[in-house]
């Protein structure tokens, strides 16, 4: 038997439901690459949901709390509330989220919140109709995103928003999303720009740094911090002086977090990764459909990878960093 490893932190766990998506967004599905003629995984290439619920349990065995469902875009994979009803087996999961662009919430969100979904946090890059269509790559402007964070909201959902900061791009946006996030009291959060998957053209001096975010805030606004260690919790987290909302700032370029990291995610087609940025995952599909296959066999499994991960790419990164092919994020979902 493979010790409980709680002690080493594993507290959340991520699962890809789908590798494909709505949007072309230049950060992680970019049009050139991602366009008509490539290739997604067929229906009979993604974990079955009756192989998710295995592999929920072994995870919570290993201390698991934390559940979140990505993609691509989660919203696009049928049967998804029935998946979400039947995660409520497990008593072990304190929050049940689910990451999204927004397209289809205003008409989902009733459904999942009855199916027993905890909260959501969507993407919102920009508030400039023009600038967010281009982001996105579908010329759709933000009001849509926006009714289905109102749609959320009403159906009981928790809601975050996730802004991700790209230097010449949307840094005009900060303070806007930050007013307008602020007088509905919803926690917006700022990302880095991360050099995940291959194709978004990262370089370091397009990072606006999560420094140089607080000191345009700080312009316009009174805060404070809450919790800035980043122990057990991705976002730096700060909050306004009137009390009227908080805000986080996700800094894996300029100050990692490698050694707190308590995630573990599963890709659309069945694989485990341990960093958001490696380079290959440990095949569970094959295993679970193997005739190796046992409850405790993937226990084990999953205790044993987890021990030994080593994973500290955002500590090492440099601009000379070497390039390996990274995991996209169609398929890990961030």
């Amino acid at each position: 038997m493979v010790a409980d490893t709680r002690g080493r932190g594993l507290t959340d766990l991520r699962i890809s439901l789908i590798d494909q998506c709505n949007l072309r967004c230049t950060y992680c599905m970019p049009a050139e690459i991602f366009g008509p003629d490539y290739r997604f995984l067929k229906r009979t290439e993604w974990l079955r949901f009756g192989e998710l619920y295995d592999l929920v349990r072994a995870f919570t065995r290993l201390g698991v709390r934390k559940v979140r469902l990505t993609g691509g875009e989660p919203l696009l994979r049928p049967g998804l509330a029935k998946f979400i009803r039947g995660l409520r087996r497990f008593e072990a999961i304190e929050d049940l989220a689910l990451t999204t662009n927004g397209l289809r919430l205003a008409e989902r969100a009733g459904e999942l919140a009855e199916a027993g979904l905890h909260r959501v946090t969507v993407s919102l890059d920009a508030l400039d109709p023009e600038l967010n269509g281009r982001m996105n790559g579908r010329g759709i402007g933000p009001e849509v995103v926006l009714a289905g964070i109102e749609g959320a909201r009403s159906a009981g959902l928790a809601v975050k928003v996730n802004m991700l900061v790209e230097r010449g791009v949307n840094e005009g946006e900060i303070l806007p999303m930050a007013r307008l996030f602020r007088d509905k009291g919803i926690p917006l959060r700022f990302i880095e720009f991360m050099d995940t998957g291959n194709h978004n053209g990262w370089r370091m001096d397009r990072v606006v740094t999560g420094r140089e975010i607080l000191a345009l805030l700080a312009t316009e606004h009174a805060f404070e911090p809450i919790d800035t260690t980043s122990s057990r919790m991705v976002a730096k987290r700060y909050r306004y002086t009137d009390g009227s909302a908080e805000f986080g700032l996700i800094t894996s370029v300029s100050q990692p977090f490698c050694g707190d990291c308590t995630r573990a995610r599963i890709s659309a087609d069945g694989q485990l990764f341990t960093c958001l940025f490696a380079t290959r995952g440990t095949d569970l599909k094959g295993f679970l459909r193997s005739e190796e296959y046992s409850p405790e066999a993937l226990y084990e499994k999953l205790a044993a990878r987890w021990r030994v991960r080593d994973d500290r790419y955002s500590e090492i990164r440099t601009s000379a960093t070497p390039k390996g092919e990274k995991v996209e994020m169609s398929f890990i979902g961030g």
